[in-house]
C-alpha cells in the first residue's frame, strides 16, 4: 500500500508536470493564457497534494477541501477539474496493495458515492467559480443536489467527459491517456513531451466538452481535427519534439480566440496520476517513484 508521503509526492507531480508540458492551448512553459501562469497551477499543486493524500476523507470531502485550499493560495480556478478526477483516485489507491488493483477499487469507490459528496461537490463548484458549465433542467448546481454524485454525473455524462470518468470508471483515462503515455516514455520521449502526446490523443479521440461548452461543438471539432493532423505528421518526424514550432504556433493561435481545452488538459493529469501510482507501486518504496526524482532534479 503506498504511504500518504507517497500519495502526495505522485499527486504534486502530476499536477505540476501537466502544467509544464508543452500543451496547446493550455497554459504552459510556452505562454501563460486565460487570465493564468503556471506559477499558479504549481502553488495550486502544493495546496491540493496534502488534501489528497489525507486518510479518511470522503471522496466529497476531499474534493471540498481541496478546492478551499487552492482559493488560499490563487485567486482563479486552475484546477476544478483535476481535483474532480484525482479524489476518487485517491480514495481508490488508498486501498490497494498493487496497481492491478485501482480499477476495481476505482468502482468499488464511485459506486458509494452519496447525496453528501454530491452537496460538497457543488459547494466545491461555486467555491472554484468554475465558467462554461451552463444550466441544467436536472440537478443544476445553483441548486441542492436530491441525488448521489455519480448520478449527478450521469445527468452530465453526454456534456461532459469529466463526468463521463465517474460513470464509466475512468476508461477514457486508462484506455487513452495512461497507454499513449507509456508508449511514448517507452519508446525514448521526455516526460513532458509524452504528456503533450498523451495530451493530443485526448484531443484527437474525444473533442473538448470546455470547448464545445463555451464554444461550439464546431470549435472542438475543429480543434480535434488539427490534433489528428499534428499526431499524423509527428509520425512522419519520429518525435513530438521535432514539432516545437508546429505546437507554439498553434498555441498562440488557440489563446488568440480564448480556446482553452482545459477538460482535455484536466485528463492528462488524471494520467500522469495514474502513471505515478504505477511508478510507485512498481518501485516498491514509499517515497517518490524514480522518474519523478529524475524530473525533479533536472529543473
Amino acid at each position: 500500500m503506498l504511504s500518504e508521503q507517497a500519495i502526495e509526492a505522485c499527486v504534486r507531480w502530476a499536477c505540476e508536470q501537466e502544467v509544464l508540458a508543452p500543451k496547446p492551448g493550455n497554459v504552459n512553459p510556452f505562454s501563460a493564457g486565460h487570465q493564468m501562469a503556471v506559477t499558479d497551477f504549481l502553488k495550486s499543486a502544493n495546496a491540493i497534494a496534502p488534501v489528497m493524500a489525507k486518510p479518511g476523507l470522503s471522496i466529497g470531502e476531499r474534493i471540498y477541501q481541496s478546492t478551499q485550499a487552492t482559493r488560499k493560495v490563487v485567486d482563479c480556478n486552475t484546477n476544478l477539474g483535476i481535483i474532480l478526477l484525482f479524489a476518487p483516485l485517491c480514495n481508490a489507491v488508498q486501498q490497494c496493495q498493487d496497481f492491478d488493483e485501482l480499477t476495481t477499487a476505482l468502482k468499488r469507490e464511485l459506486q458509494k458515492l452519496t447525496i453528501e459528496d454530491a452537496r460538497f461537490c457543488y459547494q466545491a463548484i461555486r467555491i472554484a467559480e468554475a465558467g462554461g458549465l451552463g444550466k441544467s433542467e436536472q440537478q443544476d448546481l445553483s441548486q441542492e443536489p436530491t441525488v448521489t454524485l455519480r448520478e449527478a454525473m450521469l445527468i452530465a455524462v453526454n456534456r461532459d467527459t469529466i463526468a463521463r470518468q465517474y460513470v464509466y470508471n475512468y476508461a477514457e483515462v486508462f484506455h487513452i491517456g495512461l497507454q499513449q503515455l507509456t508508449a511514448a516514455i517507452k519508446s525514448g520521449e521526455g516526460v513532458e513531451w509524452a504528456t503533450a502526446f498523451a495530451y493530443l490523443n485526448f484531443l484527437a479521440c474525444v473533442p473538448d466538452t470546455l470547448v464545445i461548452r463555451k464554444q461550439s461543438r464546431e470549435h472542438a471539432q475543429a480543434v480535434t481535427n488539427k490534433a489528428r493532423d499534428i499526431i499524423s505528421a509527428m509520425n512522419k518526424k519520429y518525435s513530438l519534439k521535432n514539432m516545437t514550432s508546429d505546437l507554439i504556433a498553434w498555441d498562440n493561435d488557440l489563446k488568440k480566440r480564448a480556446i482553452n481545452p482545459g477538460t482535455t488538459a484536466d485528463l492528462t493529469a488524471a494520467t500522469l496520476l495514474l502513471f505515478a501510482f504505477q511508478q510507485a507501486f512498481a518501485s516498491n518504496r514509499i517515497s517518490v517513484p524514480r522518474c519523478i526524482e529524475r524530473t525533479a532534479l533536472s529543473r
